[in-house]
């Protein structure tokens, strides 16, 4: 991987990862994915992180099926520094981060989602075997013909009614997310593309 490529990566996750401790800790509900991950969390145990691990290694596999190609290991690697930054941040922002008002999780929410967005369209550009549910959002764009939005939603709709059976943190802002992140990343994306080719 080039320099390049290594900043945009590595600076996209880490912005990604910020984003998505935001939601967590703004606590008016977070996206489906991560809400099935906090959910497994309190059911099951371990870490948020370490399920962000455990639910990519099994959308792997279910990417390889979908897209008829063999299973793409490297995008462990990604999920793995994608649970760490995750657990990370949570961590560090958990003991001084409590929004108590309305308004102050609202903020922390949509502030969150903006962060997704922009981390989300960075280390994309790195072409790095991108997160398992990215890589399923790119094979739905492509093999059924639907916008970036739109697959992001279909599979937000799925992971969502598993969230729900494990108690994850639904909320105002899951369905804010589910629908809005879609078109928030689309929105980014030219921007970043630029950013990279310039």
């Amino acid at each position: 991987m080039t320099f390049r490529k290594s900043s945009f990566f590595s600076l996209g996750i880490i912005v990604l990862t910020l984003g998505i401790s935001l939601t967590i800790l703004s606590n008016s509900g977070t996206s489906p994915y991560d809400a099935l991950l906090v959910g497994s969390f309190r059911t099951i145990g371990l870490t948020v992180g370490s399920w962000e691990i455990i639910i990519a290694l099994l959308m792997i596999f279910l990417n390889a099926a979908a897209s008829r190609t063999r299973p793409e290991y490297l995008a462990l690697l990604t999920a793995s520094i994608t649970g760490a930054g995750i657990d990370f941040w949570l961590f560090t922002l958990e003991g001084w981060l409590k929004p108590v008002t309305y308004f102050s999780q609202f903020s922390l929410l949509a502030l969150g989602m903006v962060f997704i967005g922009i981390g989300t369209s960075l280390y994309l550009q790195a072409e790095f075997a991108p997160i398992p549910l990215d890589r399923l959002m790119l094979i739905l764009q492509k093999q059924a013909g639907w916008t970036i939005a739109v697959s992001r939603l279909v599979i937000s709709v799925v992971i969502l009614s598993l969230a729900f059976l494990l108690h994850g943190p639904i909320g105002i802002g899951t369905f804010l997310t589910a629908f809005l992140n879609g078109t928030i990343l689309s929105f980014f994306m030219p921007y970043a593309i630029r950013l990279y080719q310039t």
